[in-house]
């Protein structure tokens, strides 16, 4: 099943927002689809209204072998979940010790029914969560912010896709770049969607997610887009991907 995960070391870029809107966008174009929270923050977790803290079974138990990925999957409407909470913080030194550390996720997602679409929503960092999620995946998708300081580190995450491609997933590609927080208005976010495409040619979605303040607000209501704002930009913007994500299957 295609296996993606989205990452970006740098945070705020909106990574969490475009896991959870394209998961539900493409849950809306019928699509079944997993969202796996890999960050300890359990900001997808809550941002879908799922009470992290509450939950018996998360990603933690699932990496650390005490029960199945699928006893820990939540359903949330016509998406499934697999959560995280603040446990998931000691998972890179419990697991650090572990033989095939690298492919715990990997193994666990291994078992489970097919989906159309498997979303993983990385931490802010290369640790062994970020590692496990690379490992993982076919495909990588970069939520890019549309400013020059987005493009600082960019040469670290892609080496570091490369050493996994090298070493442990030759099937891994970064396929998709997904440009965030775009105002057409400003002249420095045309010229860096302008820089990001002449690096990353047809990597770059056609559909750029607007600078949108219903897309901040949706998760404090533990809602999607399309259940907070469907009328808004940031809905418009996130279906449009989510139907350009599909077609390129």
């Amino acid at each position: 099943m295609p296996t993606i995960a989205l990452i970006n070391q740098k945070g705020g870029v909106g990574k969490t927002t475009s896991t959870i809107n394209l998961g539900a966008g493409l849950a809306m174009l019928r699509k079944s689809v997993l969202l796996v929270d890999l960050d300890p923050q359990a900001h997808l977790t809550y941002g879908l209204g799922i009470p992290a803290h509450e939950l018996e079974y998360t990603v933690y138990e699932v990496l650390k072998g005490e029960v199945t990925a699928q006893e820990a999957i939540v359903r949330r409407d016509r998406i499934e979940v697999l959560p995280s909470s603040l446990s998931l913080s000691a998972a890179e030194v419990e697991l650090s010790g572990m033989a095939g550390r690298e492919f715990l996720l990997k193994e666990a997602l291994a078992g489970l029914p097919t989906r159309d679409f498997v979303l993983l929503d990385c931490p802010p960092s290369l640790g062994l969560l970020t590692l496990n999620a690379l490992t993982a995946a076919q495909e990588v998708f970069i939520p890019l912010q549309a400013e020059f300081l987005a493009l600082q580190g960019m040469s670290k995450l892609i080496d570091t896709v490369n050493v996994v491609k090298r070493r442990l997933n030759p099937d891994l590609t970064i396929s998709g770049i997904i440009g965030t927080q775009f105002d057409a208005r400003k002249n420095l976010n045309r010229e860096v969607v302008e820089k990001i495409r002449e690096y990353f040619a047809d990597k770059l979605f056609e559909t750029l997610i607007h600078d949108n303040v219903s897309l901040a607000e949706a998760p404090s209501y533990g809602q999607t887009i399309f259940e907070y704002r469907p009328d808004c930009r940031g809905a418009q913007d996130y279906l449009a991907l989510s139907r350009e994500a599909a077609a390129r299957r």
